[in-house]
């Protein structure tokens, strides 16, 4: 994809490169309003979850047990979302992969409220 921001995200100014590994990286917006909230990408462009290789998806999942223990140590949330948007319908707007790692405080005001809150008050 041509002009991807997330294939040169570690080259971003408004993105911190927090941990990586061969396959993919954490990166902390630098100015954000949940403390710690942040994305794993994949090195290699892939436009959805479903793109990754065996050797990504691996890679994801051990980062992502790191980037828990960094929050934990760091931040110290009492909860986390943790999610893929993949395709404009389903939300994603960058079409590059990514996995939102969002930690969550007892504080805040939708605390408790879960991925799926819409969802629940609809029925």
């Amino acid at each position: 994809m041509v002009n991807c921001p997330y294939c040169e995200i570690s080259n971003d100014n408004s993105h911190e490169v927090i941990i990586s590994n061969d396959f993919c990286m954490y990166t902390l917006l630098k100015e954000q309003e949940i403390k710690g909230a942040g994305i794993i990408v994949p090195k290699a462009h892939r436009e959805t979850v479903f793109d990754l290789t065996q050797d990504e998806w691996n890679a994801t999942y051990q980062l992502l047990h790191e980037v828990k223990m960094y929050l934990d140590q760091n931040y110290k949330p009492d909860g986390y979302n943790v999610g893929w948007n993949c395709g404009y319908v389903g939300g994603q707007h960058v079409f590059h992969s990514h996995l939102h790692v969002i930690p969550r405080y007892a504080n805040e005001k939708m605390a408790g409220k879960g991925i799926r809150y819409l969802f629940k008050n609809n029925q």
